[in-house]
């Protein structure tokens, strides 16, 4: 068959975090209006060097299992160095993370430039793009935002992303209206800032005014779920929207980074530890059942012992249950690559020591939820067995069958490292 044969299908491979995601599938709809085939797109991310490092794995693997296929590479790490996949013998094209999202860049594909990577930080609008589901998952994606206006001293996201724009409210509605025609019971709203929501926009809406209005005009809408959210910025719309609207998933997930106040100014956060530990109160005083998640950076430059001290408490003081740790990643060209490093043998084992205190509090919440009646979004169910997330995104397994993408009531009957176990209701 010839590469253009439509019977051979393209593919997307996702790096990274849920705004790929979403992105990957708007990747797949333009590659298809394109009416190409035999391609191979991955979508990569730039949050650490082990990240990268990934992706030109995957490159080489890729082009060993599909020795015909072309494969173009995007996403963050190809925006902000676009030469390095440009050198890579076994990649046809290099697509900025503006172009993914483009109808022309798949037209014009087998144009003679093998980089095609614009400057992100003139692009003043984020587009929306309709998308009609998500393979094989029980929730879907919706884009709200892009870009960041910060500016961290580790973080290269912004080079990647640009700075922050804003997804109008009625083409958020009209995107998640399409999703739910599709059958999905849950929507999850992601950004790279996304409480940064509005700030561009006519009449600066803030994020928890939009999702008011979004509930208002999507009444059939049942579980909304927050992608990751910076604290500092939550507006009192959206304290509001935690304390009474049942719809919003009791789950936050928070850009700690960390829990030292030295380590966060060097990190120019925009939050101290004493913020973090009074969010979290607040927040459990509005809605007693809300669970935490958390990213934490383990070892960043200049940090003492005593200081990561401070980083390991917060998991308590702040109850948080699910942590994404991440050893520190020197990146070229940020102010924390010029900062005294913390030794390598060191950061690996702070982060082992976050690991497990993350895996000792979500075997404490699990414990929690034993015997409780939760409601499950089912994602997995075959041969007389269900896989789930309840509202509070802990994992779980069930005997018994249930449509994927339906919403049943479940008991929890036990627990171990990994999920919980129940039964049905």
């Amino acid at each position: 068959m010839s590469l253009q044969d439509p019977a051979i299908k393209n593919q997307v491979i996702t790096l990274g975090c849920r705004l790929n995601t979403y992105e990957s599938k708007v990747i797949e709809d333009l590659a298809a209006q394109a009416g190409l085939s035999n391609k191979i797109f991955i979508n990569t991310c730039a949050v650490t060097a082990e990240a990268e490092r990934q992706a030109r794995q995957i490159i080489r693997k890729t082009r060993r299992e599909n020795p015909d296929a072309e494969i173009i590479v995007t996403g963050c790490s190809a925006q902000i160095n676009p030469n390095q996949y440009r050198d890579m013998p076994e990649v046809y094209k290099v697509i900025g993370n503006e172009e993914k999202t483009q109808i022309s860049t798949y037209l014009n594909l087998h144009d003679s430039d093998r980089v095609v990577v614009s400057d992100i930080m003139e692009v003043k609008e984020t587009a929306a793009h309709l998308v009609s589901g998500f393979d094989g998952k029980a929730r879907a994606f919706v884009q709200v935002q892009n870009g960041c206006n910060h500016r961290c001293t580790f973080c290269t996201i912004p080079f990647g992303r640009g700075n922050s724009r804003s997804v109008a409210i009625g083409e958020i509605v009209n995107q998640i209206r399409k999703l739910l025609e599709g059958g999905y019971q849950e929507i999850v709203f992601t950004g790279v800032d996304i409480t940064a929501y509005g700030a561009d926009l006519p009449g600066q809406p803030n994020l928890g005014q939009m999702i008011r209005r979004v509930l208002a005009l999507v009444p059939e809408l049942k579980r909304l779920r927050l992608s990751s959210i910076d604290s500092v910025e939550i507006d009192e719309d959206l304290w509001g929207l935690i304390a009474d609207e049942s719809r919003l998933m009791p789950h936050l997930h928070l850009s700690l980074q960390a829990g030292d106040n030295m380590i966060l100014k060097r990190m120019k956060r925009r939050h101290l530890r004493e913020d973090a530990i009074l969010f979290s109160k607040r927040a459990k005083d509005l809605r007693p059942d809300v669970v935490f998640g958390a990213d934490l950076i383990a070892g960043f430059p200049t940090e003492t012992d005593e200081m990561f001290a401070n980083s390991l408490r917060i998991v308590d003081e702040c109850d948080l249950t699910y942590l994404h740790v991440f050893p520190y990643s020197k990146r070229p060209g940020t102010p924390a690559a010029r900062m005294p490093q913390v030794k390598g043998n060191i950061i690996k084992e702070r982060a082992r020591q976050l690991r497990i205190a993350g895996e000792q509090a979500q075997l404490r919440k699990f414990k929690e939820f034993e015997g409780q009646i939760l409601n499950v979004l089912v994602e997995e169910s075959n041969d007389n067995f269900i896989k789930g997330k309840t509202d509070h995104f802990a994992p779980i397994q069930i005997q018994g069958n249930a449509n994927v993408a339906s919403v049943i009531s479940v008991k929890v009957i036990a627990y171990n490292d990994e999920y919980l176990i129940g039964h049905l209701v």
